[in-house]
C-alpha cells in the first residue's frame, strides 16, 4: 500500500512541476509529513524526480514557443551557483532545522500568491 502513497506524491509533484511551479514544494511535504522521509532524503528524491519532469516538461514548453531563450540564459549562470551553494548549506543544517526554513518558505510563499491573487484586477 505504501507504494500507491509514493505514486500520488510522484503524481502531484509531477502535475506541479510540469506546469512550472515547482513541484518540489508538494511532494518535499508529502515525503516528510505523509510518509516520514527523513528531510534530507526527502530533497534528494525531490532533486533526482524532478529531472527526468524538467526534461519533458521543457520538452513540451520548447515545442509550444513558450521559452523565451535570453531570460533564460540570464537565470541559468546565477541559478547553477547558488544551487551548488544551496547544497553545501543544506547538506551542513540539521534535518530538523532545514525542514523548519522549507516549512517558512512554504509559508512566505503562500502568503505572497495570496496576496498578489487578491490584488490584481481582474
Amino acid at each position: 500500500m505504501e507504494i500507491v502513497w509514493y505514486a500520488l506524491a510522484g503524481i502531484a509533484g509531477g502535475m506541479l512541476g510540469g506546469m512550472g511551479m515547482g513541484g518540489g514544494t508538494v511532494l518535499i511535504p508529502l515525503l516528510t509529513i505523509l510518509l516520514g522521509v527523513p528531510q534530507h532524503a526527502a530533497q534528494a528524491i525531490n532533486l533526482i524526480a524532478f529531472l527526468p519532469m524538467a526534461v519533458v516538461a521543457l520538452a513540451i514548453h520548447f515545442k509550444n514557443g513558450l521559452v523565451e531563450y535570453k531570460r533564460a540564459l540570464i537565470i541559468i549562470a546565477p541559478a547553477l551557483l547558488f544551487a551548488v551553494l544551496g547544497c553545501f548549506v543544506a547538506k551542513h543544517t540539521e534535518g530538523e532545522l532545514l525542514g523548519r526554513f522549507f516549512g517558512g518558505f512554504l509559508v512566505l510563499l503562500s502568503v505572497f500568491q495570496f496576496t498578489l491573487a487578491f490584488s490584481e484586477k481582474k
